[in-house]
């Protein structure tokens, strides 16, 4: 899970829980209010009711109760001792209103939901010994409506959620910033991997400035390494051109002198190994054509004796890749074939297959010899690292490294077992264009 949703699924909790919390608390508190106000309009309906009566001759009392039935909606009926009545259920909002009377008008006050199978808000009362009911409004004790409620409670939830989010979104910036800095800093791209540090919030302009400073103090670093590799292939290739043109001139035996001279292209190649490992620059990922790429790298393979290649790379395949770095990792790879890889009979056998296999582009390099001790793989890509049948052979050991460390610059992988069959065989994934 990543960041975002961790932190906008606790912060989401956190406001649910509290919407609810406060939504129940809010109804709770809304409801005995709601009683006593409803209550009391009815308590003072009723008493008006009987004032009117008591006080009100025969012949006005017949326009009173018109009135009431007019203007209250409100009704008068005799209580007849025979009446069947059902009163609010005990959690039910009229039952709150209903103690309230009760509580108002004296113990002998009945309020019931239904009289005689008719519903409504009935109140019985007495006057002087008479027994009358009272139909008022039910609409009196309607409290909000739970479609009302559900209708609050979504939006109040809908906005926490979007609330969540932003919060969320603007708290996982600055790392998603950091993130991709390091990325920059990663590919050698130190330019591009300056923060803001002038931020309002002092945290963040706090680590944005410590990032800066580290960034430039790798970048003042790296600048000193450049300039010392520069210094060492001018110094120490510069000797070995003289050391090729003296053995050329001074040793008169030819084989000795072509062991002489294979020894000196051998120091050579590795010095440009060392260079080449050491050496980063940015990955411009361009749109490689894969076919194109293997027939310039077995160019020099093709016209060996010794070499026999044999290549299945259909036309059309584009892989996202620099170039330059792709060159080296095939020319490395073929290299390190023709060394380790000869088969029983001395010759060297490589096939090279190229596939389009879901999201990757693989390209798979497979020798014929001896192929490596299992528990060999896993280090083939370590700097340095010579297996046991390949230390009496030249090289420095940073053939497979250089391959791991370009292509996973270029967002690629390198996979590496023992063919079936025997031989090694390494897997390179690319990103297809």
């Amino acid at each position: 899970m990543s960041l975002f949703w961790r932190n906008f699924l606790l912060l989401s909790g956190l406001l649910l829980l509290s919407v609810l919390a406060w939504f129940q608390t809010f109804r709770t508190l809304e409801q005995e209010p709601r009683a006593l106000q409803s209550a009391q309009a009815l308590a003072s309906l009723v008493n008006l009711t009987r004032a009117a009566l008591i006080y009100t001759d025969p012949i006005a009392r017949v326009a009173l109760v018109k009135t009431l039935v007019d203007e209250e909606n409100v009704r008068i009926a005799v209580r007849d001792e025979h009446d069947t009545y059902t009163p609010f259920e005990a959690d039910s909002p009229g039952h709150r209103v209903a103690v309230a009377l009760i509580d108002r008008l004296g113990p002998g006050t009945i309020v019931a939901r239904e009289v005689n199978g008719f519903d409504g808000l009935w109140i019985g009362f007495a006057i002087e010994g008479e027994k009358y009911w009272l139909l008022a409004d039910p609409s009196r004790l309607d409290a909000v409506r739970g479609r009302t409620w559900l209708a609050w409670l979504a939006t109040a939830l809908a906005l926490s959620m979007v609330g969540a989010a932003a919060i969320t979104r603007l708290i996982n910036q600055p790392l998603q910033r950091l993130a991709q800095a390091a990325a920059r800093v990663r590919d050698g791209d130190f330019d591009g991997a300056r923060l803001d540090d002038t931020l309002p919030t002092r945290e963040i302009a706090g680590v944005n400035r410590a990032f800066n400073r580290m960034a430039e103090q790798l970048a003042r670093a790296e600048a000193d390494r450049r300039l010392m590799l520069a210094g060492i292939s001018h110094d120490l290739r510069t000797p070995l051109a003289r050391l090729r043109l003296e053995i050329e001139m001074g040793v008169p035996d030819a084989s000795t002198r072509a062991r002489m001279a294979d020894d000196v292209a051998d120091v050579d190649t590795i010095i440009g190994q060392f260079l080449d490992y050491a050496r980063e620059r940015p990955a411009h990922l361009d749109a490689t054509p894969i076919a194109a790429a293997l027939e310039r790298a077995t160019a020099p393979y093709r016209q060996r004796d010794d070499v026999e290649l044999r290549v299945r790379a259909p036309e059309g395949l584009h892989a996202m890749a620099d170039a330059t770095a792709l060159q080296r990792v095939l020319t490395n790879l073929f290299e390190n074939a023709t060394r380790h890889g000869r088969s029983a009979d001395g010759r060297v056998r490589i096939d090279i297959q190229v596939a389009r296999r879901g999201e990757w582009i693989e390209l798979e390099v497979r020798d014929h010899g001896p192929g490596t001790a299992p528990d060999a793989l896993p280090r083939l890509t370590d700097p340095f690292y010579r297996a046991e049948s390949a230390r009496t052979t030249p090289g420095s050991g940073l053939g497979l490294a250089i391959v791991r460390r370009a292509l996973e610059r270029m967002g690629g992988e390198c996979h590496i077992r023992n063919a079936p069959g025997g031989g090694l065989s390494v897997t390179l994934r690319l990103r297809p264009a």
